[in-house]
């Protein structure tokens, strides 16, 4: 794949000829079609199209030798562009779209199309690479004045690419539905896409099926590309959820790929808002399909989420015919596969890879692929894989037996850039060696071994999506927020930052907004809030149902952040104690610590997010404990000079810190004993790792409604 190695004549002239005769093996013809996320995915199809260095390239990868190819692209990311984009509209997830969409450009088809010749695609090639990578800080003030920061680029284009594409950057500042977006910071490539979906959709504000396929034919045919070469892998807007090893439960791409959780992922789900409708094109690819690869990339947050649409697996598994590839990563993602779930400590191997897929996807991985390609890391020099290990970054390892155990074919390929391991020292996939190794592979597909019984020891994924309201995309969500907090009397700035916070923290539901009436920041000098317990400057005060927050926390970030969400907590208990006291405990050789005792105020004047089951589990849980005379008054005992963390304080950061656990360390420390083994552990041990992983579990099924 990377050619012939050196070597005495005798030996490498058979290897020349198989090269020569692979060289000529004819594809063209071969549909294929390729699953995966943005990154691994345009890397595979046509190299990184959002590198700097792309444009040096363009033209390679599968889609020059397998020039009838189809992205079937995962739409269920939240951040960047792409996140704002959800603020406003009610659309999947178009930014992978528009990466491996410009990925997907090719020169045979700029020249047949345009006219152009080899140079003059290249510089086609460069001027896209600049106009749908380009993202503006300040919001341009018409087309005149984007046309200016792109340096008029648009320039180099021919006259039938670059009219079309000033019509669509000109209705940015025409169409009404259009022009709210310019408002937020955005990649211009995912506004054009937009923009040609909305072309394709009338005057209607919301954006349906045909019209995002409309608008991608479109754009795809007009840059350079086949109509159908990329695709959603659904129509209907969806967010993922991530469940970790110590039973958290997050939402968002975004967010899972930023966390620092230290625990595995155990499941992954996708919420779609509604039935997910799977395009007719994406089940007709892969009914067609001569040759299905999963792309490598992010292992939960790429292929999982389309294998979720289980129209889409089980068309793959009826497909018996076609040659079905995995590609597996080279390196461990930090968040994903740093951990594993039945070895902590041990790194990532293949067979782990492998086992997620299973464990995620309803139905397991038979039928899905029945060959895996994998990275060999024999030809690596070992201080190239010391200097990454320096940075953190380790590879994922090859255990070649308990891979061939699971049923699967094992082929290891130098699917490695040579060039960038010889130039740059780096190693990373290339996309046209491994298009030569696909189709290598379907020269010999009839004499590798046939598809045996896939044999894992772990259970096969069950159903995997959350089916959820229609009402409830994200930018819907967004809408019902910002109303319920126009009913706040707040700053315009501090409504902006708590929107943001909301936004961000998707597992909040409305319903934790209603047991506040506002937020108020007081001055420090007037701040009269005791300390003994902790150093967070915020509380919700049940006398007059107020969030009050330290006025010099505003201005902090990441402090007022913490101060909301703890404080937003604690408001969910409400007006729930009636009393609170610390009672002393003497003996005659002295004090010999306190009791703590809160009485409950009767259920029928308490306002609390807890029902009377729930709010008597909480205080179980946190180890206050019910009186045996009195079912409304509950007790500690807090030993000596011990510090406690009362009962709404410990429920406002564990709230924080199941959104976030980079907030309340306290918390984060408490929770680390849920990383040790049982059999490590003695009796007691057992019994505070089993109470806090109760905690956990009470909070994602009764506050962030989680039910797993």
């Amino acid at each position: 794949m990377s050619g012939v190695p050196p070597g005495p004549r005798e030996l490498t002239s058979g290897l020349e000829r198989l090269a020569g005769l692979l060289e000529q093996f004819d594809v063209k013809d071969l549909k294929v079609v390729v699953f995966g996320g943005g990154t691994g995915l345009s890397n595979l199809v046509g190299g990184d199209s959002r590198h700097p260095s792309w444009p040096e390239a363009p033209f390679n990868g599968l889609k020059e030798l397998f020039p009838r190819t189809t992205s079937i692209v995962c739409v269920t990311d939240d951040g960047g562009s792409t996140g704002e984009l959800l603020k406003d509209l009610d659309v999947v997830a178009v930014g992978d779209l528009r990466h491996v969409l410009l990925s997907s450009i090719r020169q045979d088809k700029l020249h047949a199309q345009y006219g152009l010749n080899e140079e003059d695609c290249l510089k086609v090639a460069a001027s896209l690479h600049q106009v749908f990578n380009f993202r503006y800080a300040k919001t341009p003030a018409g087309l005149d004045a984007l046309l200016s920061s792109l340096d008029h680029c648009l320039d180099a284009l021919p006259a039938g690419m670059s009219r079309p594409l000033l019509d669509l950057m000109g209705a940015l500042f025409t169409d009404e539905r259009l022009q709210r977006l310019v408002n937020r910071p955005h990649c211009l490539g995912n506004l054009l896409l937009v923009s040609a979906i909305c072309r394709h959709n009338g005057k209607s504000f919301s954006c349906d099926g045909k019209a995002l396929i409309r608008g991608l034919r479109f754009l795809a045919d007009l840059l350079g590309g086949e109509p159908d070469a990329v695709l959603p892998c659904t129509f209907t807007p969806a967010r993922l959820k991530i469940l970790y090893g110590n039973g958290v439960m997050v939402t968002g791409e975004y967010k899972s790929g930023h966390a620092n959780r230290g625990f595995p992922v155990e499941r992954v789900m996708v919420e779609a808002s509604g039935r997910p409708e799977v395009p007719a094109e994406v089940l007709a690819s892969i009914r067609l399909a001569d040759i299905i690869l999963f792309a490598p990339g992010s292992l939960y947050t790429s292929i999982i989420p389309i294998m979720q649409m289980e129209e889409i697996s089980v068309e793959i598994r009826k497909n018996t015919r076609a040659l079905k590839l995995l590609v597996t990563n080279i390196w461990v993602q930090k968040g994903e596969t740093d951990l594993v779930t039945d070895e902590p400590g041990r790194r990532f191997h293949v067979s782990d890879l492998i086992n997620a897929y299973h464990r995620n996807i309803p139905g397991g991985i038979e039928g899905l692929f029945n060959e895996v390609l994998a990275l060999s890391l024999d030809d690596i020099p070992g201080s190239i894989l010391q200097s990454y290990a320096l940075e953190g970054k380790v590879p994922i390892y090859l255990d070649r037996e308990n891979v061939r155990a699971s049923g699967l074919g094992l082929l290891e390929c130098r699917i490695f850039s040579a060039a960038a391991l010889k130039e740059k020292r780096v190693v990373q996939h290339d996309s046209l060696a491994m298009a030569k190794t696909v189709r290598a592979v379907w020269a010999v597909r009839k004499h590798l071994a046939p598809p045996s019984a896939i044999t894992l020891s772990q259970k096969m994924g069950a159903e995997g999506l959350i089916i959820g309201r229609r009402d409830q995309t994200p930018s819907s969500r967004l809408a019902a927020v910002a109303k319920a907090l126009a009913k706040f009397n707040l700053d315009p700035q501090i409504r902006e930052r708590v929107l943001d916070i909301l936004w961000r923290h998707g597992d909040i539901s409305l319903d934790h907004l209603s047991f506040h009436d506002g937020i108020m920041l007081v001055e420090k000098a007037d701040w009269v809030h005791p300390q003994e317990w902790d150093r967070i400057f915020s509380f919700y005060d049940p006398v007059d149902r107020m969030i009050k927050i330290r006025r010099d926390v505003s201005g902090q970030p990441e402090s007022f952040e913490l101060a909301y969400l703890v404080a937003l907590g604690e408001s969910l208990l409400g007006n729930y104690a009636a009393a609170k006291e610390m009672l002393p405990v003497e003996h005659k050789s002295g004090p010999l610590g306190r009791i703590y005792q809160v009485t409950l105020r009767p259920p029928a004047l308490r306002q609390c997010y807890l029902d009377e089951e729930d709010l008597h589990t909480y205080l179980e849980l946190a180890r206050i404990n019910r009186s045996l005379l009195d079912p409304l008054r509950y007790t500690r005992l807090v030993n000596g000079q011990e510090g406690f963390t009362p009962p709404g304080l410990l429920f406002g950061l564990i709230y924080a810190w199941y959104l976030d656990n980079r907030f309340a360390a306290h918390i984060e420390y408490k929770m680390a004993i849920l990383k040790m083994e049982v059999p490590n552990m003695i009796p007691e041990q057992v019994k505070v790792s089993s109470r806090r992983r109760q905690l956990v579990d009470f909070f994602r099924r009764r506050i962030f409604g989680h039910d797993v």
